[in-house]
């Protein structure tokens, strides 16, 4: 089977088999829910781009991850629709693995490379006539609720992956563990490699996120009674990595079983070092920063006309992107936007310590902000909270009643690819509010900054970085972390309204050369450091060739 359309570069010789739960490719394959999938496309398309020897591995979601629409009322409903994929080609393979003592088929499916200009990318499914029912729902829903069905699918991907991968023939140099849920790997290359020292020579770990609900843990009896160990006995499991925890930490197997791995920004390095210092034998945690293919995200004639030096005409390109996002605001609202006005967006999964709520900390505050016709200004929101973070829901929720209110507030449901798209071009600022130290990276800036949407964020992740506050961004200075959330969210709320109300907005309608001078130079500050292209060059040169 010929994986690869195009000749290798030499640099990047080294077989690398990339393992992620999703990739966000292209808006046709649902295979992503957020930020993780939204990173593993941009590297699978950069791969392509810098001729990498990588193959991505990842799972055919019968049912994707959810499909975002409204109720009656407009609050948000959570959907689940089978998909179907008529670009993937078969493979012929199908392997087996054992989960809760009995068999299950595997199979696997290509995403051939020159469909998306993408690395060749393995999906696997279980949703095959060969099982049982309950097997084939394995791969029905990305991040099921249920806990043995994620312990399930982590399992395929793991072990599964490992297997299709020995039987198309390839022969990979390095697996890399793209978060903790592909780790069932390593206990089937420990078949290959029984020696911990040299399986780590073949094994990196990228981490994620700082937050302990996205490092998941589980019980270590469970774990091994559903074969998570591959046929391994858990005491052996123990001794080998020097790990006795009952509630045993995929982030921590990570650590023990790799022989470097990376948090994605310098911030979130400091960050795992402190949260994971007592882990007895974990590799070093070193930094690369996250990274968007702009070959896919940038505005082609933004960029020309940027390149160009011709202000004019890239502002006359702005407020046409911004004429196509309102299309989709008035579709979805009702609400007829103006081009002409100060279009701010919060768009990314909605979480808890995101704060989407953030800006309507002070309702009667927000009241006189919406309704400043001096300085007018439209905001819109989107994004998917998890489908059981019924908290997450409610703020959404609350958020589109708010709307209601007013002409020039627009939620935003269907946070894809496309719709992503839309709202980093036709933006003019990008706004970011996480709780400080908790944002890994915060990607989503960046797609947005390189289509002169100006990033206005707390100095958390890649802002912190890429942040010249008033020459190529504005940056919400945080509050001390050691105060109360409480405190901590009076602090920045009001740091970011002083900023907004007494800068941002007055700058862009009483001088429009500064405002365009920030937004250019955050356009060639972000092509220049924060493309995916130094990011996969940086993965071989500081991962997998060291």
């Amino acid at each position: 089977m010929e994986l690869f359309p195009y000749k290798i570069n030499e640099k990047y010789s080294t077989s690398v088999a990339y393992f992620s739960m999703e990739f966000a490719i292209d808006q046709a394959l649902k295979t992503y829910s957020g930020g993780l999938g939204f990173l593993a496309g941009s590297h699978m398309r950069s791969v392509h781009n810098e001729r990498q020897n990588t193959i991505g591995v990842g799972m055919l979601w019968s049912f994707g991850y959810y499909d975002q629409s409204r109720h009656e009322d407009n609050t948000l409903k959570v959907d689940f629709r089978r998909k179907f994929y008529y670009f993937l080609q078969e493979t012929g393979i199908v392997v087996e693995v054992m989960i809760n003592a009995k068999p299950v088929k595997v199979k696997a499916y290509l995403l051939p490379a020159n469909v998306f200009e993408s690395a060749p990318v393995i999906l696997l499914s279980t949703d095959i006539f060969e099982n049982d029912y309950l097997s084939r729902t394995i791969t029905h829903k990305l991040y099921d609720a249920n806990e043995d069905t994620r312990i399930a699918q982590e399992i395929v991907l793991g072990i599964g992956g490992a297997r299709v991968l020995e039987a198309m023939g390839l022969d990979i140099d390095i697996y890399h563990m793209n978060e903790g849920h592909s780790l069932p790997l390593v206990f089937e290359l420990m078949k290959k490699y029984p020696d911990l020292k040299e399986l780590k020579k073949h094994i990196v770990f990228t981490t994620h996120t700082p937050e302990m609900a996205g490092n998941e843990t589980h019980n270590i009896n469970k774990l091994a009674s559903m074969g998570f160990f591959d046929g391994m006995d858990y005491h052996e499991v123990q001794t080998k990595l020097n790990y006795y925890d009952t509630d045993f930490s995929l982030t921590v197997g990570a650590l023990k079983c790799s022989k470097r791995a990376n948090a994605v920004s310098k911030i979130h390095e400091k960050v795992s070092n402190e949260m994971w210092k007592g882990i007895d034998g974990k590799c070093e945690i070193i930094s690369i920063t996250n990274a968007q293919n702009m070959r896919y995200w940038a505005d082609k004639q933004l960029l020309s006309w940027m390149y160009e030096h011709e202000d004019y005409q890239l502002m006359g390109r702005k407020k046409h992107l911004k004429r196509l996002l309102f299309e989709e605001v008035a579709d979805q609202s009702g609400k007829l936007f103006d081009p002409d006005v100060l279009t701010v967006v919060w768009a990314r999964r909605f979480a808890e310590y995101k704060r989407p709520w953030l800006l309507t900390y002070d309702m009667q505050r927000f009241r006189k902000l919406i309704s400043n016709s001096k300085y007018p200004i439209q905001i819109i929101w989107a994004g998917k909270p998890y489908p059981q973070d019924y908290n997450a829901i409610d703020t959404f929720n609350s958020l589109v009643n708010m709307s209601k209110e007013f002409a020039n507030v627009a939620v935003l449901t269907g946070y894809e690819l496309r719709l992503s798209k839309l709202l980093k071009q036709g933006s003019d600022i990008w706004i970011n509010t996480p709780r400080w130290g908790r944002e890994a990276s915060g990607t989503s800036g960046m797609s947005a900054g390189v289509n002169a949407s100006i990033h206005f964020s707390v100095d958390d992740g890649w802002h912190a970085e890429f942040e010249e506050d008033g020459r190529n961004s504005f940056t919400i200075y945080h509050a001390d972390p050691a105060l109360s959330n409480g405190e901590i969210d009076k602090i920045d709320y009001e740091n970011m309204m002083d900023r907004l109300e007494n800068d941002i907005i007055p700058m862009y309608y009483n001088d429009e050369k500064r405002w365009i001078s920030i937004a250019k130079n955050g356009m060639n500050d972000i092509l220049k450091n924060f493309d995916s292209a130094r990011m996969v060059i940086e993965y071989y040169e500081k991962m997998y060739d060291y």
